[in-house]
């Protein structure tokens, strides 16, 4: 699954379960953009770990849920490394509570990172992927997005709306040669994960049929597969990467 000389952008590619799609990545050879949006020290230091063991990394500022920022980070890609072959869309925020209390300020801020700034990414990178002769999306949801999870109505919707986008690009750029799947993610060891308390780590694992958590590198596994020309059959595709957990 040799990505070399391919160009790929991550967003939210600086931390959590982006800091490891980008390390892969670059290990397959690929050149990385790594955006990011508040994290600058994150991901400045991740370009220097990915330059430790020779491979090329570049890091973007830019808000996806700015259309403008989409088209700056694009652009920038384009500049630095003369073209775009892998777009893989990580970026997402959450900001649960039960409809009752959720504002819909809160609604909004997760659609617009987590479902538009996809769409946005998508679109001012569609011309350049298209030109490239190889092109890959890769769209990250969540099993939140499949089974639906209470207090996360915003996350749900966002995430099924990433799943549902997917599908519809898939359609569209089939005749150029680009595929488009998302990978949906189960319980996987984040920052997140380790802040709950130890009653919800067993509620989870116990609804888990591997009895465990996942961990970020497996997810990053995926992407570069789907990333790879192994995977060019496989297109309009949700992989779960869950641990069976929606099976």
């Amino acid at each position: 699954m040799d990505l070399t000389n391919k160009v790929a952008i991550v967003t939210g590619g600086a931390a959590g379960i982006g800091k490891y799609i980008s390390l892969e990545l670059a290990r397959a050879g690929a050149k990385v953009v790594l955006n990011y949006n508040r994290s600058a020290e994150a991901a400045l230091a991740l370009v220097e770990e990915i330059k430790a063991f020779g491979g090329q990394a570049h890091a973007v500022q830019a808000d996806v849920s700015k259309f403008s920022d989409a088209e700056r980070l694009v652009q920038e890609a384009v500049k630095v490394y003369g073209t775009l072959n892998i777009v893989v869309n990580n970026a997402g925020i959450t900001d649960d509570a039960l409809i009752l209390r959720m504002t819909e300020d809160q609604f909004d801020r997760v659609i617009n990172t987590n479902l538009k700034g996809v769409w946005n990414v998508c679109k001012q990178a569609a011309k350049t992927l298209m030109k490239s002769g190889y092109g890959r999306i890769i769209n990250i949801s969540s099993v939140s997005g499949v089974m639906g999870n209470a207090g996360q109505s915003n996350y749900s919707a966002s995430k099924a709306g990433v799943i549902g986008l997917t599908k519809a690009l898939a359609r569209e750029f089939a005749s150029r040669n680009i595929t488009v799947n998302a990978i949906a993610p189960g319980f996987i060891e984040t920052d997140m994960t380790q802040k709950m308390s130890q009653e919800m780590m067993d509620y989870w694992l116990n609804q888990i049929p591997l009895k465990r958590s996942g961990k970020p590198e497996e997810v990053a596994y995926a992407v570069r597969y789907l990333a790879s020309e192994q995977a060019s059959y496989i297109t309009g595709h949700t992989l779960e990467v869950d641990g069976g957990l929606v099976m």
